[in-house]
């Protein structure tokens, strides 16, 4: 199964976690690919994940599989080419955007599932990456919440979110959908910039069903649960982000303990791997 993360060094917890997640219930091989790059925009530095966090993560992952692996590869001047000028200084930062690029990286399978790095896998998520795509150009859910404020045909829903993505590369190179998106980021400002643009320029995609992304409450079925921002609305309206490593807030605000373990090996993993330490996956 090949996987494909995105972003600077900030996402280093939540890579860790969801590979965690991921060695837990896929049992065929995993292939990692990870895409980084160092940029600043304006006062804001963007520091790329280290060679060393991936070449021990890496390591780690072999334990479970020797046929596991994890390949970085830095982007910085396929990026710096085609910077997303007109959504640089958005609440959405420009790593948000790397996943436009991958049809610019040699190397990376036809078929790829992308992944935010706030995206756990519940169950085996085989069958959801073997699925025939070959007549789209990517596949995913719908968007909890833009399914009601955004879509291109009136008659159904058809916004989706980006968090979880197949994508066909091959279809995605033949259409230059990425290439598309990726200039349009550059001239238009847009809310959620490269959801937007993919869901504006895409024109052959699957929508699948709400268990492979799950972006609200999790259900007996969910496979892929994604860590979005939610909205409450008692005792009064208000926005709720709780990322699957801060495990206080999974207790105390989401009422979630199913994943303890997990977190208890993530807690015990993390130093090793952003230290680069001696250690085991067991």
């Amino acid at each position: 199964m090949d996987i494909l993360y995105c972003g600077d060094d900030n996402i280093e917890d939540g890579l860790i976690l969801s590979v965690l997640s991921l060695l837990k219930n896929v049992k065929e091989p995993l292939h990692i690919f990870v895409l980084t790059i160092y940029f600043c925009a304006g006062e804001k530095v963007y520091y790329p994940i280290s060679g060393a966090f991936a070449d021990t993560l890496d390591k780690i992952v072999k334990e479970v599989n020797l046929d596991n692996f994890v390949f970085l590869t830095d982007i910085t001047e396929v990026f710096s080419a085609e910077v997303p000028k007109a959504n640089l200084d958005t609440r959405f930062t420009p790593c948000c955007m790397l996943r436009l690029f991958a049809d610019k990286i040699p190397g990376l399978p036809e078929k790829i599932l992308y992944l935010d790095n706030d995206v756990i896998c519940r169950k085996d998520c085989s069958d959801f990456f073997h699925q025939d795509i070959s007549e789209y150009e990517y596949a995913g859910a719908l968007d909890y919440y833009g399914r009601w404020f955004f879509r291109k045909n009136l008659l159904k829903a058809d916004y989706q979110n980006s968090g979880v993505l197949l994508m066909n590369m091959g279809m995605i190179r033949e259409s230059g959908l990425l290439q598309k998106c990726r200039k349009l980021c550059t001239e238009k400002r847009m809310f959620m910039p490269d959801q937007s643009a993919l869901n504006k320029l895409a024109v052959s995609k699957k929508i699948v069903p709400r268990r492979f992304n799950e972006q609200h409450r999790v259900q007996r079925d969910t496979v892929l649960q994604h860590f979005t921002t939610g909205f409450r609305f008692f005792p009064w309206f208000h926005t709720v982000t709780v990322k699957p490593w801060e495990a206080e807030k999974l207790h105390s605000e989401l009422g979630m303990y199913e994943y303890d373990k997990l977190l208890h090996t993530y807690r015990r993993l993390c130093p090793i791997i952003k230290e680069g330490l001696p250690g085991g996956c067991s």
